[in-house]
């Protein structure tokens, strides 16, 4: 995926360089220094644009991000966060900051069941949609007339339309069971999308399967960093910007957007002072964005006051640090578990081995204290994996975000806006904005790179083709 001018007849030449020579003093600020504003900086200074970037908290990455742990000084990931092969939009951004090599492929997939029992899933030569037939038909989680249910539910899902009815009655319609719901298209789901199958509609479940699972024999493959996420957004982002000179002012919080005729006239900073650019593009989660802009403007609006209506869904994540190593997997899927995902994430320090364990959808944990879910976590953690049980738990931390993502709930596109907002110099980015993707790593880049195209078109260089 890469920008590239469309082509302009002769004629047009001339003014488009005359375009190009003011564009280049013009400057933008992005608002809010995660994947999507990173991925609109970054696309925007390629293009000659002077950009200024305002980042609430001392540090980048937004969601997908890093803190120092108080207790230790290292840096922990708030969340595990993961891409698959079929992030391309994400994929060339690491590419772009000369971080990609910090993302490791995994090839293969463990599945593991209560009784401790393991299944792995890897590609065989065979074509999409074919070459995951063989780990399938070995799943030992699953019946033969399970699998078969499930080949029959897959067929007509690569035949369905774009409609977006919920999910589980489009499931109870395709002769599904709540098992075979559980320990597949939940299984699944849950983690692609952080929601549970009774609140997603058919669109995004769709595209999950189909992209994920069908189209393309890495579609499926995790990819995990290497590193915490905050590193990358370390020396490599910093030099990027450098070289292209990004104005990056961190600790620099936006109060609110003020609008006058129509437009933005100029940012109020936390501080009192104000900014002012030629564009501006909000990166920011969609409900900060309401609290900066004013309420006459959103109630104005359908594009903004139509994102009141965008519902959450929250992650939690257990962080564990033992006195040796407890898994000997780079990853387990947990199958009826407490637990959804747990990463290995080796050793951190000297006599410290750091694991984390994900729990996507996590309203069953509503009600209960941090004590409580780490009690839970960490029994469960040492009845699947003995060596956890004769290991010393050295620390851990429970950490949840309430309002992770948006849900994909049937309709939702409906109230997602497009990049270009109603006010002329003001662009969105932003997972929650219409991407065609749900709320992922790769949705956010989308974003970024969807608005950067519209600023460009917008303050006069050749109008960019995104591929």
């Amino acid at each position: 995926m890469t920008f590239a001018a469309r082509r302009v007849p002769l004629d047009a030449r001339s003014q488009n360089a005359h375009n190009f020579l003011v564009a280049t003093t013009q400057s933008i600020i992005v608002i809010g220094g995660g994947l999507a504003g990173l991925a609109a900086a970054t696309a925007l200074a390629e293009h000659g644009r002077r950009v200024i970037i305002l980042e609430a908290r001392n540090r980048l990455g937004g969601r997908a991000s890093s803190f120092r742990d108080t207790a230790s000084g290292q840096l922990v990931d708030t969340c595990q966060h993961v891409s698959m092969g079929c992030c391309t939009n994400l994929a060339h951004f690491f590419r772009t900051l000369g971080v990609a090599d910090l993302i490791e492929p995994q090839p293969c997939l463990f599945f593991m069941t209560s009784d401790r029992r393991l299944s792995r899933f890897r590609s065989s030569p065979w074509p999409a949609p074919f070459h995951l037939a063989g780990s399938f038909l070995a799943a030992h989680y699953l019946t033969p007339l399970e699998k078969l249910r499930i080949a029959y539910g897959l067929a007509c899902l690569r035949l369905g339309g774009d409609d977006d009815p919920p999910f589980q009655d489009w499931l109870d319609r395709h002769a599904q069971t709540p098992r075979t719901v559980e320990r597949f298209w939940g299984l699944v789901l849950v983690s692609a999308l952080n929601e549970v199958p009774e609140r997603i509609g058919l669109r995004y479940a769709r595209k999950v399967f189909l992209d994920g699972f069908l189209r393309h024999r890495r579609g499926f493959e995790v990819e995990l960093p290497r590193v915490p996420l905050g590193r990358l957004y370390g020396e490599e982002l910093q030099a990027w910007l450098t070289r292209h000179e990004v104005d990056l002012r961190l600790n620099t919080g936006v109060k609110l957007i003020h609008v006058a005729d129509g437009q933005v006239e100029r940012i109020e900073l936390r501080d009192g002072s104000t900014v002012q650019a030629h564009a501006y593009v909000a990166a920011v989660p969609f409900d900060r964005l309401l609290d900066m802009l004013p309420a006459q403007v959103v109630e104005a609006h359908a594009a903004f006051r139509e994102l009141r209506r965008l519902e959450t869904s929250p992650i939690t994540s257990v962080h564990l640090w033992h006195d040796r190593p407890i898994l000997d997997l780079p990853h387990v899927v947990l199958i009826g578990c407490a637990g959804q995902w747990v990463f290995n994430r080796g050793a951190v320090a000297a006599g410290e081995h750091y694991t984390q364990v994900v729990v996507s959808a996590a309203r069953q944990f509503r009600g209960l204290g941090q004590e409580e879910v780490q009690r839970l976590i960490v029994a469960e953690v040492n009845r699947l994996f003995p060596k956890a049980g004769s290991a010393k738990l050295l620390r851990a931390r429970v950490i949840t975000e309430h309002a992770a993502t948006f849900s994909a709930v049937p309709g939702v596109d409906c109230y997602r806006p497009p990049q270009a907002s109603p006010l002329p110099n003001l662009f969105l980015a932003g997972d929650w904005t219409a991407t065609g993707w749900p709320a992922t790593m790769e949705g956010a880049v989308r974003s970024g790179y969807l608005a950067a195209e519209k600023v460009l078109g917008h303050t006069g260089l050749l109008v960019p083709d995104l591929r």
